[in-house]
C-alpha cells in the first residue's frame, strides 16, 4: 500500500506488541488518502466494477481465508478454545501485516482496502479476548470482511470461508 505512516505504524505495533488498536490505525490511515466522506466511509465498486489486485493482497487473503476455512468446522461445534482463537488472531495479523508491507494498489482502491483492513484487524482484536464481543463474533467478523473482499475486489478463483 502506498501509506508510509500506516506501514510504520502497523509494523512498529505488531512488532512491539503495542497497546495502539491496529484497527484504529487502519482507519486513521484511511482518512489521510485526501477522503472527506461526511459519513462512515462504506465499501463500493469501481464504476460498478471490482478493484484490482496485486499478489502481495490474494497471498494474504488467500492465508486468512485458508486459516478461516480450517476453523470454521471447530468454531462452529464450540469446540475452539481461546488458545485456538489467539492463534488464529495472530494467522490475520501475519497476514495483515504482510499486506501492509508489500501491496502496491492505486489510492482510490487501498483506500477501499483500508476499510476491509479495519474489519480484519478488529475481528482478529475480538477473537484476542480484547474487546467486549466474545471471540466467536471475531471469527464472524473477519468472514464477513472475507465476503466483503471478495464481493469488491478481482481476486480470480476466491471464494469466502464459511459463504
Amino acid at each position: 500500500m502506498k501509506t508510509p505512516r500506516l506501514l510504520a505504524l502497523a509494523a512498529v505495533t505488531l512488532i512491539a506488541g503495542a497497546s495502539a488498536s491496529l484497527p484504529a490505525l487502519a482507519a486513521d490511515a484511511h482518512h489521510h488518502h485526501g477522503d472527506s466522506h461526511a459519513s462512515e466511509p462504506t465499501l463500493r465498486l469501481n464504476a460498478g466494477r471490482q478493484w484490482a489486485t496485486d499478489t502481495p493482497l490474494r497471498q494474504s487473503m488467500d492465508g486468512i481465508n485458508r486459516a478461516m476455512a480450517k476453523a470454521l468446522p471447530a468454531i462452529h461445534h464450540s469446540r475452539f478454545g481461546e488458545a485456538d482463537y489467539d492463534a488464529l488472531a495472530a494467522a490475520v495479523n501475519r497476514n495483515v501485516a504482510y499486506a501492509v508491507e508489500r501491496c502496491k494498489l492505486a489510492p482510490e482502491a487501498d483506500a477501499q482496502l483500508h476499510l476491509v483492513i479495519a474489519e480484519l484487524l478488529a475481528g482478529a482484536e475480538a477473537m484476542e479476548g480484547k474487546a467486549a464481543a466474545p471471540r466467536h463474533d471475531g471469527a464472524v467478523r473477519v468472514v464477513q470482511a472475507l465476503k466483503s473482499y471478495a464481493k469488491y475486489f478481482r481476486h480470480p478463483g476466491f471464494k469466502a470461508a464459511g459463504g
